[in-house]
């Protein structure tokens, strides 16, 4: 291994989300990538079908990003963003006003989309205060979400390992049903047809509570960190519609769909549904530099601006809120995905992929697969009192063929950067074939 890669060097990192006992004692290292592939530490191609974490859109080492940042951390490393400002935060801004639809035009940073959700909570039950209406405190999510690793973002989250570990975290959070349904959706492509009538699910809560109770209600367009689940059709638009009728706050976490995992920039846009207040990360610097952002709209801003009863309108904020040198990850970024049109080669792809992934039926323990955009699932049948077993091993197996696969339990998510070609999907699919062949 690299030097400082040694065995007994492994110990001091407490890594996120990983079995580190398992991980120490045969781990899997990465020292280099350029566009669609990592390099292992043993100088093996590892095909990325991740897009690292949902959020590489434009491949690795795009020479645009790079040199952005090169540039921008000569010119000024940091500036604050308290009473201060500098260009490139205002630019990326704009470019994001510009990219997303209707009047979701304010921008407010954050550095993960840990924080986009937590933000997003807090703007919410601050715009309900600020608009006469104090007593909308609580906060409703949905079983199987994800927003994050804060205490906002567990408390109105779903998945319950997530959860069970930190005590009762926000008071008052609730959630409404998922929408996975194997027994009416199995093998979907794009959005299944069944399951708008969970959307209904918000009106129980509204009864159970009260409107006069709720601030915000926050949903994932396809939920990603949780196996790929599709919107149904009709779902979202109804419960846009209920968040109306009763003055709730509406909040798209599109963490890992916007920036065009869906063919779009937002999944609201392919999806015609607009949220109040969108948040987002990973594709917004192509991960280059950590960076997120709760785009917000007029209204919202509007009268949060005019209401305030003291100069600072909202207290709330980062240290590294608009950092300069992500913020010219971020301008760089926007210029890859326009001027090389990736949200088109996106768009173009899903059919492929799609086809691809859909051939894969009939493989062993393969219980369901689905897909839109450029993002697809195989669900595999967990092992009798061992759930998630199957998926890791897959994972692992997946790896040493030279393929980076996530697995949430065991449910294998696809999603490459959209820089792919054609030949990147039919690679991916030959190899996770071969494994699902192999995984007992």
């Amino acid at each position: 291994m690299p030097d400082g890669m040694q065995q007994n060097d492994l110990s001091a990192f407490w890594m996120p989300f990983t079995a580190n006992r398992r991980f120490k004692a045969d781990p899997r290292i990465l020292v280099s990538a350029k566009g669609m592939y990592y390099k292992s530490a043993e100088g093996k191609d590892i095909l990325d079908g991740t897009a690292g974490l949902w959020c590489v859109n434009c491949g690795h080492a795009n020479p645009k990003i790079v040199e952005a940042v090169q540039q921008q951390v000569a010119q000024l490393d940091f500036a604050p963003t308290f009473q201060f400002g500098h260009p490139k935060a205002f630019e990326l801004a704009s470019r994001m006003r510009d990219m997303f639809p209707a009047d979701l035009d304010h921008v407010f940073f954050t550095n993960s989309g840990s924080e986009s959700a937590d933000t997003a909570l807090k703007i919410a039950l601050a715009y309900q205060r600020a608009r006469g209406q104090g007593t909308r405190t609580r906060l409703l999510g949905r079983e199987r979400g994800y927003h994050g690793t804060g205490f906002g973002g567990i408390s109105v989250g779903g998945i319950v390992k997530n959860r069970m570990y930190f005590g009762s975290l926000l008071a008052g959070s609730d959630h409404v049903r998922h929408t996975h349904d194997l027994e009416h959706n199995a093998y979907t492509k794009g959005e299944p047809e069944y399951g708008a009538h969970l959307a209904d699910d918000l009106e129980r809560l509204v009864t159970l509570h009260d409107a006069s109770t709720i601030a915000a209600f926050i949903v994932e367009p396809m939920a990603g960190s949780t196996g790929v689940l599709l919107p149904p059709k009709g779902y979202l638009k109804r419960i846009r519609e209920i968040c109306d009728k009763h003055g709730i706050v509406l909040i798209f976490d599109e963490v890992i769909t916007a920036f065009g995992r869906l063919g779009y920039a937002t999944a609201a846009e392919r999806l015609g549904v607009i949220p109040d207040i969108i948040t987002c990360a990973k594709g917004l610097t192509n991960a280059t530099i950590p960076m997120g952002a709760v785009v917000t709209n007029k209204k919202i801003h509007d009268t949060m601006m005019d209401s305030a009863d003291a100069a600072i309108e909202l207290f709330h904020g980062y240290t590294y809120s608009g950092h300069p040198v992500a913020a010219a990850a971020g301008v760089a970024a926007m210029d890859v995905y326009k001027e090389d049109g990736l949200f088109e080669n996106a768009l173009a792809l899903e059919p492929y992929l799609e086809n691809a992934i859909h051939g894969l039926k009939g493989l062993p323990n393969v219980i369901d697969i689905r897909n839109m955009g450029l993002v697809a699932a195989v669900e595999l049948a967990p092992r009798s009192g061992a759930p998630g077993e199957r998926g890791y091993d897959a994972m692992v197996k997946a790896f040493n063929k030279g393929l980076m696969i996530r697995v949430t339990a065991d449910i294998i998510a696809l999603s490459p950067p959209l820089i792919a070609e054609k030949s990147h999907i039919d690679d991916m699919i030959s190899m996770l074939g071969d494994v699902l062949k192999e995984v007992a």
